[in-house]
C-alpha cells in the first residue's frame, strides 16, 4: 500500500535542513524532493510505504508502522489522522529526520564535585566510559574527540566550578549542548524550593520517568554527598534527602577531631572494631548501609511499591552490602542525561 501526498511549503519551515529529505532512511520509508526555482515555495512528494498487518489487511486498523516511526503516530484507527492533516504528517517526519541527526556518537559530561565522568553513546549504548580530574580536563576531552572522529554533539551538565567557556573553546570541532534548568524536564517538579533543586538530581529524575515509566522510583546516588530523590507514578517530583557521602564521613572524622586519622574506603573487617582505625571503618561503612536501608524502609512503609535505583561513585562498594533489592548502576547519570538531551530536541 502507498500513500502519495504532494504538499507545498514555506522553505523556512523545514529550517534549511532540506538535504536530510533526499536520503534514504529505510526500506519502507523515504522522501524526495522537487524544487520549484521560480518561487521559494517547494513542492514536497511524500511516499509513505506501509506493510500489512500478518494477516494480510490492509485497512487502518491493522497497519503496521514502519519501527522508525511507531513512536511518532498513533497506530491503528487514529491514522487516519495524519492523512486529513498532512502538514501535520508532514512536520511529524520531519521531526524524525531531525532526531536522526543526533542520534549518532553523543559524548555527555558531567562535571561533579570531585571528578569529571564522561560517556560516548551512541543513541542508548555506551560505547566507552572515562573518568579524570579536572585538571586534566582539557588533555582528556582531546584525547576523546581524536579518538571518536564521528561524535557531532556534546552534552554538559555542571555542578562544580568548571567554567562554560572551557567547553565552548571545543565548539568549533563539535556542537555544545548545556543542560540547564529552564530546559524543558518530563516531569512535574513539586519541590518546594525548585531554584534550589540540583541539577544532577533533575537529571536523574529525568532518567528515572523515561527509563522506568508509570510506577514509583527512589535514586540514590552515592557521591560526594548521597542523595535520595523520590518520583511517583504520577511523574511529580516529590523531594528526598541529602547527607554525607561516604568520602565526607572519612574526612570530617578527619578534619574535625584532633587526632583520629584519614582512612581510604575498607569494608570493615567486623561489626566491633577492634582498633581505632577498624572502628572508623566500622562506624563509615556500616553506618552508611544502615542509613541506606533504613531510608528503603522508611520508604516502604508510605509507598507499598516502588523501584530503587543505586547509581554514583560508591555503587559497586555498596550494592553488594544492603539488604534491599535494588537496580544498581553507576552510568545511571550519564545515561540519564543521553535521556535529557534526546528528550529536549524532541520537543
Amino acid at each position: 500500500m502507498c500513500i502519495s501526498l504532494q504538499l507545498q511549503f514555506n522553505i523556512s519551515f523545514f529550517d534549511k535542513k532540506l538535504n536530510a529529505l533526499k536520503r534514504k532512511v529505510s526500506t519502507k520509508v523515504f522522501f524526495k524532493k522537487v524544487l520549484k526555482t521560480k518561487n521559494p515555495n517547494i513542492s514536497i512528494r511524500v511516499l509513505w510505504y506501509l506493510q500489512g498487518s500478518n494477516q494480510g489487511h490492509m485497512d487502518f486498523q491493522s497497519i503496521a508502522l514502519p519501527s522508525e516511526l511507531r513512536y511518532l503516530a498513533v497506530a491503528g484507527a487514529n491514522i487516519e489522522a495524519f492523512l486529513v492533516s498532512p502538514k501535520h504528517f508532514l512536520k511529524k517526519i520531519y521531526s524524525y529526520l531531525w532526531l536522526s541527526k543526533f542520534h549518532k556518537m553523543i559524548l555527555v559530561v558531567d562535571v561533579g564535585n570531585s571528578r569529571i565522568k564522561a560517556a560516548v553513546f551512541e543513541e542508548a549504548t555506551i560505547l566507552e566510559f572515562f573518568v579524570f580530574s579536572k585538571n586534566d580536563a582539557k588533555i582528556n576531552f582531546e584525547k576523546i574527540l581524536n579518538r571518536f572522529k564521528k561524535l557531532q554533539n556534546l552534552v554538559v551538565s555542571s555542578v562544580a566550578d568548571l567554567e562554560k567557556e572551557f567547553f565552548l573553546t571545543f565548539q568549533d570541532r563539535i556542537n555544545v549542548h548545556y543542560i540547564s534548568r529552564e530546559d524543558g524536564f518530563p516531569f512535574q517538579n513539586n519541590y518546594e524550593t525548585p531554584q534550589t533543586l540540583g541539577l544532577d538530581r533533575m537529571v536523574l529524575a529525568t532518567g528515572a520517568v523515561l527509563m522506568h515509566p508509570a510506577q514509583n522510583r527512589l535514586v540514590i546516588d552515592a557521591g560526594t554527598c548521597i542523595t535520595y530523590d523520590f518520583i511517583d507514578a504520577a511523574d511529580c517530583y516529590l523531594g528526598g534527602a541529602i547527607a554525607p557521602g561516604l568520602r565526607l564521613r572519612y574526612e570530617s572524622l578527619h578534619h574535625y577531631t584532633a587526632k583520629l586519622p584519614l582512612l581510604p574506603t575498607q569494608e570493615p573487617k567486623d561489626l566491633i572494631g577492634g582498633s581505632t582505625q577498624e572502628a572508623i571503618h566500622s562506624g563509615v561503612v556500616n553506618g552508611m548501609i544502615a542509613e541506606i536501608d533504613g531510608t528503603i524502609d522508611a520508604y516502604k512503609k508510605r509507598y507499598s511499591n516502588f523501584i530503587i535505583i543505586l547509581t554514583g561513585g560508591d555503587t559497586d562498594f555498596l550494592a553488594k552490602r544492603l539488604k534491599n533489592t535494588i537496580f544498581a548502576n553507576s552510568y545511571f547519570l550519564l545515561e540519564s542525561l543521553n535521556q535529557q538531551f534526546h528528550y529536549k530536541i524532541k520537543k
